[in-house]
């Protein structure tokens, strides 16, 4: 899912890709990864994430789902 997908689709996910990006990249640079698995795994983590609430997130949402992103990319990533 690009940036641009991501806000078009609103809610938290610009959050979700942002997270799995920063999260993903991390990985490459401590050499988890490989530079194919990125877009690979911030897509299965987009995909996964189920976005219920739509609107303007507040902080404490946003936080949340960063958190969660993170973590998910790390599951995935094994």
């Amino acid at each position: 899912m690009g940036l641009a997908a991501a806000g078009r689709q609103g809610g938290t996910m610009p959050a979700v890709l942002n997270a799995a990006n920063e999260q993903t990249v991390d990985l490459f640079l401590e050499e988890h990864i490989h530079f194919l698995d990125i877009p690979r795994l911030i897509e299965r983590t987009c995909d996964q994430h189920r976005q219920d609430w739509r609107g303007a997130p507040d902080l404490e949402l946003v936080l949340q789902v960063d958190g969660w992103a993170r973590q998910r990319v790390g599951e995935l990533q094994v």
